[in-house]
């Protein structure tokens, strides 16, 4: 289980200045998940992500520090790690997982994650550096994506995990330069038992520096919740948000 962070912005900036005074009581959050962090960020109409992500506790990481001083974009994301039991703390097992302009972060568990394997288009299985659910995800919804388009393909994607296996939550992060996708499904019976009961849900602000996404557990004054079986988009190049159902 993981803790996640996306915005859209009008101008470059980085995920402290943006989210403001409470920003240390997310990363704080790392305490618990604390099994690694990962940036992932791309200017819109860059083409390539950029990624900097480490097995390490971000609270306590240098690394985190400095790679939060670096950042200055108009997109990126924001993954605080909790592995799910049997999973190894390992790089490769670390979000956000990138693909030419395309970047991911999930929170949740997909059982068995096998299951996933043969609806993957093929030429993506070589891609798969880690054992995660997480990273089978991802290049899912790029077979869907690549099928349908980005809004079409995240659906779909959603549809088939319902079908083919069983989950805690697939609430997600993509994006890429022109889109930012931010999906909303979960069971809520299947949180962690000392969780309290809003732990799966997603929360966002748009105001007029941008589109700010995180998950729950700190200090959101005013957000709006995005609720379960929706997914929000983001059109990187007019702002322009839209709820849709799954």
């Amino acid at each position: 289980m993981c803790r996640l962070m996306g915005y859209v912005s009008h101008e470059k900036t980085n995920f402290d200045a943006l989210v403001g005074k409470d920003f240390n009581e997310f990363v704080s959050l790392s305490s618990v998940h604390c099994d690694g962090w990962g940036i992932a960020t791309i200017d819109h109409n860059e083409h390539k992500v950029n990624l900097d992500r480490a097995p390490e506790t971000a609270v306590t990481s240098e690394g985190f520090s400095r790679a939060l001083a670096n950042t200055s974009t108009d997109g990126g994301l924001l993954h605080l790690r909790w592995a799910t039991a049997g999973l190894p703390i390992s790089e490769n097992n670390t979000h956000p997982f990138a693909y030419k302009d395309y970047s991911f972060i999930h929170n949740g568990g997909i059982f068995p994650a096998d299951g996933l394997d043969p609806l993957i288009n093929p030429k993506f299985i070589e891609f798969i550096a880690g054992t995660t659910d997480s990273e089978k995800y991802f290049y899912l919804l790029l077979t869907e994506i690549e099928k349908y388009g980005m809004v079409k393909g995240i659906s779909s994607t959603i549809s088939l995990i319902k079908k083919n296996v069983d989950y805690s939550s697939i609430n997600a992060m993509i994006m890429n330069e022109d889109t930012f996708v931010v999906v909303s499904e979960f069971q809520s019976s299947k949180k962690p038992e000392w969780a309290p009961d809003d732990y799966y849900e997603i929360k966002y602000r748009a105001d007029s520096e941008g589109v700010l996404v995180a998950s729950t557990g700190w200090n959101q004054p005013g957000w709006k919740s995005l609720e379960n079986h929706h997914s929000l988009v983001v059109d990187r190049s007019t702002f322009e948000t839209q709820v849709i159902t799954h």
